[in-house]
């Protein structure tokens, strides 16, 4: 059952942070990839290849984790499982441009694969944390 993404989730989701996508593989291991990210309502929008391993992985099993840190404050972040509910084709990068705009402020620079999609994720659960640490790594 989709559960509403939290106020604080979201911010870090419309950010230019990094996501962390866990998917399955056929053996039963965990592949975690460095994503971009973006969303849509209430669910979260990836955009891969369709060929690469993430792309598969979900075809077999649609369940999934992301992490996601914040930039700004690393000691802010959101753990969500879910599972991806609709593979939307993009080789037009429609839903890839906007992502990619939030991180580089240009259109994806990698053109012209028709393989191109996006993965709609529902979210199953989500955590959200706050950690009253002030980040100060020496110097």
């Amino acid at each position: 059952m989709p559960v509403a993404l939290s106020a604080s989730a979201k911010k870090l989701i419309d950010r230019p942070n990094f996501a962390h996508l866990a998917t399955l593989m056929p053996d039963g291991s965990p592949l975690s990839t460095p994503v971009w990210i973006g969303r849509d309502g209430d669910r979260i929008v990836i955009s891969i290849s369709d060929f690469s391993l993430k792309g598969k992985n979900t075809k077999k099993d649609p369940r999934v984790s992301i992490s996601i840190v914040d930039f700004e404050n690393p000691y802010h972040e959101v753990q969500i499982r879910g599972r991806v509910v609709e593979r939307r084709p993009d080789p037009e990068l429609v839903i890839m441009d906007p992502i990619a705009h939030k991180y580089t402020g240009k259109p994806f620079t990698m053109r012209g694969n028709p393989q191109r999609i996006a993965l709609l994720i529902e979210v199953e659960k989500e955590k959200y944390t706050e950690i009253p640490i002030k980040h100060t790594p020496p110097k």
